[in-house]
């Protein structure tokens, strides 16, 4: 006789921090609930720790000469990589988008297309970008004088706390065109399409440490990362505005360069403002003739 048939339990997922290249889950232990725009339970993420942030930093540290010393071509090839990745795994990512967002099916995939398409833009200007802000500067006397584009360093980003995807790419695209790697705190209220991304750029290939994703409260690590020593840069975007003059000042004590907090329209031409953003320009003499 056939067996009756029984229902089973769906094997939930786990949603870790990403670190290094691997999967740890918060050395606090801690984690916190993610509900959707209804209130609805969507999962438990780690709830991030001061210790975990330093982790990340030191992690991107480690992996900035690397990244830093590739070629822009192979930056750009390695960035396109991750949109091939995300183009196999649209549909989760659309399932994502809808239950962080609270939008329709349709929104949420036409969300993910553009996200892909995003970092497509962004692997393009990898090998361009040095010739559009680049220059020989005319000087008076026998030398060349060249200025060239390098990358800031580590760059702590604050991701857009209503765009969950969109605007996550939006802000680390750039930071890894560059040349620079990141600490990246997703969004406190929609962080799971972040750790989906991060499962995607462990299966790239995006070098272990070059992108470091952590979930947890904005206001508990967004003042640590603005106040840390090895960290060059960050991006206020998804920073509370009533917080960020005080980031400003924690940032400024060790000269960070900062973009302020606000999201625009991620949806429009992203232009070249965060990408320029996280470039340093050196300045080159060299005598005529020699």
């Amino acid at each position: 006789m056939p067996r009756p048939a029984t229902s089973r339990l769906d094997v939930r997922k786990t949603y870790k921090l990403y670190v290094g290249g691997a999967f740890p889950r918060s050395e606090s232990g801690r984690t916190y609930a993610v509900v959707d725009g209804k209130g609805s339970f969507l999962a438990n993420a780690a709830q991030g720790s001061r210790k975990d942030a330093r982790d990340a930093v030191v992690a991107a540290r480690k992996a900035f000469p690397g990244w830093a010393g590739a070629t822009a071509y192979n930056r750009g090839q390695v960035l396109y990589r991750v949109a091939e990745v995300m183009e196999g795994r649209r549909e989760q990512f659309a399932a994502e988008v809808a239950a962080a967002e609270g939008v329709t099916a349709r929104v949420a995939q036409s969300t993910v297309d553009t996200a892909i398409d995003r970092w497509v833009w962004y692997a393009g200007w990898t090998d361009k970008i040095a010739q559009v802000v680049g220059n020989a500067n005319p000087v008076a006397g026998p030398y060349f004088n060249l200025s060239v584009p390098e990358p800031t360093g580590v760059v702590a980003v604050l991701a857009p706390q209503r765009s969950a995807l969109l605007g996550l790419v939006s802000v680390v695209a750039p930071v890894l065109a560059g040349g620079s790697t990141c600490v990246v705190l997703a969004s406190e209220d929609r962080p799971l399409p972040a750790v989906v991304l991060g499962e995607v750029l462990a299966t790239s290939d995006v070098p272990a440490g070059v992108v470091n994703i952590l979930t947890g409260r904005t206001a508990e690590l967004a003042p640590w990362l603005a106040e840390h020593r090895d960290v060059n840069a960050i991006d206020l975007c998804g920073g509370d505005p009533e917080q960020a003059v005080e980031l400003e000042r924690s940032a400024a004590d060790n000269i960070k360069r900062v973009l302020r907090a606000g999201e625009p329209d991620w949806t429009s031409d992203p232009g070249l403002l965060r990408l320029t953003a996280w470039l340093e320009t050196k300045t080159v003499w060299h005598p005529m003739g020699v």
